[in-house]
């Protein structure tokens, strides 16, 4: 493969760093996980945004959390075709193999794909709108949810309220997915929204009893 190019130098110092004190004091633990596999309770859904750092908001170790990360954290109905679904085999694995106790997802403030949505929504993204756009298309699966926020004329405060239906929107299509419904169902998987400002360092949690969203 000859576009395959060697690691920055500075990952590389970062790596050995690494290597020589979190994984040298922490060998046992590390071969552990090796050996004996992975048993996360959790399973968290998040946006691929580099600020959104899931195990440092709640201090997780290696082994704890099983995590996904995409365009806004968002997932896709249940569908059943020929296409490569990354998200759904995601879910597949850690509700039907590992056995998670918590499925969470994970939203936040500034959500350039969230953004994107909103000005697709508002006729402003026609590069989104191209057919061959993958983030344009993958943003769809938010789009029904615009009509919830379209009659906020701030356009930060609109922003930041469809984040949170993009939370919502992700709740709402994991019960598509019948292995999830079956196991809410009985009592062996709970599902979480949450919301977090990065700025801010603020967290909400959805609560479904009010349709809103409350600090934590």
């Amino acid at each position: 493969m000859e576009f395959a190019r060697p690691l920055p130098s500075y990952l590389v110092q970062r790596y050995h760093g690494w290597k020589a004190t979190t994984y040298s004091e922490n060998k046992a633990w590390y071969k552990r996980l090796a050996t004996e596999g992975q048993r996360p309770r959790a399973m968290v859904i998040s946006c691929c945004d580099s600020r959104v750092h899931v195990t440092s908001i709640f201090g997780a170790d290696q082994g704890e959390f099983f995590i996904h990360r995409n365009i806004a954290n968002l997932v896709p109905p249940y569908e059943q075709d020929d296409a490569r679904h990354g998200t759904s085999a995601a879910i597949e694995y850690a509700v039907t193999a590992l056995k998670v106790a918590h499925l969470i997802v994970l939203g936040h403030s500034q959500c350039g794909g969230v953004q994107g949505c909103i000005d697709m929504c508002k006729g402003n993204a026609p590069q989104l709108e191209a057919k061959e756009s993958f983030v344009g298309r993958w943003m769809d699966v938010l789009k029904p949810k615009f009509e919830t926020v379209a009659g906020i004329e701030d356009s930060a405060e609109q922003a930041r309220q469809f984040e949170r239906q993009a939370v919502v929107a992700s709740l709402e299509n994991l019960m598509t997915f019948p292995f999830v419904e079956s196991a809410v169902k009985e009592g062996e998987l709970s599902l979480h929204g949450l919301w977090t400002d990065i700025g801010e360092g603020g967290l909400e949690c959805y609560d479904p009893a009010t349709g809103k969203f409350h600090e934590v």
